[in-house]
């Protein structure tokens, strides 16, 4: 293959055409590549034409998006390490996400309450650290819920896709690719305007893998796809933890039995934190935080970590935020605060609390999640 720094245009759409080619994965296509000489070469002797990949370019540019080869500067370093790295990946956004030290979480599309709170808090509060780019899926339920809390964090995120760029999916996650396009990076190795296809979710979860450090798995039944995730992992030497849940949730008896097997379990941001060499941020006792004062058995007290307000709240929200605070405010002192228009503030409340970010309480009172 040609140096990645002085590779045309030309054989960059004859490297994309041949990957196009039924039957040609990534450990075949660089055999074909090394054995013609060029992608070009390769792509004529499997009776390809050129014009697809440079179909596929175009339509990048128009979203400026990109198309990365292994082997290139800008490639992934995770990914390169593993046994068989995508040849072809497409990346749109903040590619540096994709550089830096990550975290993948994983979990049921039909999450729990409990599920998607507990990946809104430990996803938040990792990312809340500016050092950890959290990864997942760009799927309903957990995946949703680990994008939404590192974005709402002011960290970084990165989504996997099983389809290509163009196309939304699932629909309801629309709102949720336009921040990512703003604020993370999106990643797949399918190309644009390509729905999601049978095959395209287990290769995905191999990617979610391989940029990360260390694949935390929030809610999983027993033939979760989630748990492909996981055997990505452990084929390519991360680590795994999994969020204990109730004995009796379907969706928490993969996690359950992961634990048994060996997982750690995530019960803090800090045991997911040490798992891939940064402080744990809080008192490090112990899974449950408890401490021994006087003999009895008492709960430690966690350092806290810096709160950040998501970086896209408009300015009324951006006020509603700093009032709250982590105290609950009842709505009439939020409506005085928001200049008395009781119907933007209440607005602003409702979207705030459907994106996750502040909770209600009993008696018309909110708070910061």
């Amino acid at each position: 293959m040609a140096d990645p720094a002085n590779r045309s245009r030309h054989e960059l759409a004859a490297t994309l055409a041949l990957a196009q080619i039924p039957g040609v994965g990534p450990v075949r296509m660089r055999k074909l590549i090394a054995e013609s000489g060029s992608a070009e070469a390769a792509l004529r002797g499997r009776g390809g034409r050129v014009d697809a990949g440079y179909a596929i370019l175009e339509r990048l540019d128009a979203l400026k998006a990109r198309a990365l080869l292994a082997g290139d500067p800008d490639f992934p370093p995770m990914l390169a390490q593993m046994n068989d790295p995508p040849e072809v990946l497409y990346v749109w956004g903040d590619l540096a996400q994709a550089h830096r030290r990550a975290v993948a979480f994983v979990g049921s599309r039909d999450g729990t309450p409990y599920g998607i709170a507990a990946a809104r808090m430990l996803a938040r509060d990792v990312a809340a650290t500016g050092q950890v780019t959290i990864v997942s899926g760009m799927a309903r339920g957990v995946d949703r819920a680990a994008h939404e809390a590192a974005l709402d964090a002011g960290g970084g995120s990165v989504g996997v896709l099983g389809c290509g760029f163009g196309v939304v999916y699932p629909p309801s996650n629309e709102a949720l690719y336009r921040r990512m396009l703003e604020h993370g990076c999106l990643i797949t190795e399918i190309p644009p305007d390509q729905p999601p296809h049978q095959g395209a979710f287990p290769r995905r979860n191999r990617l979610i893998s391989g940029l990360t450090l260390a694949t935390v798995v929030v809610e999983a039944a027993v033939k979760s796809g989630a748990l492909i995730t996981v055997d990505a992992a452990l084929e390519q030497g991360r680590t795994v933890l999994a969020v204990p849940g109730p004995i009796t949730s379907p969706t928490s008896v993969g996690c359950n039995k992961l634990i048994q097997q060996g997982a750690k379990p995530a019960l803090t941001a800090g045991d997911i934190l040490e798992e891939i060499g940064l402080p744990r941020g809080d008192s490090g006792l112990g899974d449950l935080g408890m401490g021994i004062e006087g003999g009895a058995t008492t709960p430690a007290s966690p350092i806290p970590i810096p709160r950040r307000p998501p970086p896209d709240l408009d300015a009324l929200q951006r006020s509603l935020w700093d009032l709250m605070g982590p105290e609950l405010r009842h709505v009439d002192v939020l409506v005085a605060a928001g200049g008395g228009d009781a119907s933007r503030v209440l607005s602003a409340l409702t979207d705030l609390e459907m994106r996750g970010i502040v909770r209600q309480e009993p008696g018309m009172r909110f708070g910061l999640r």
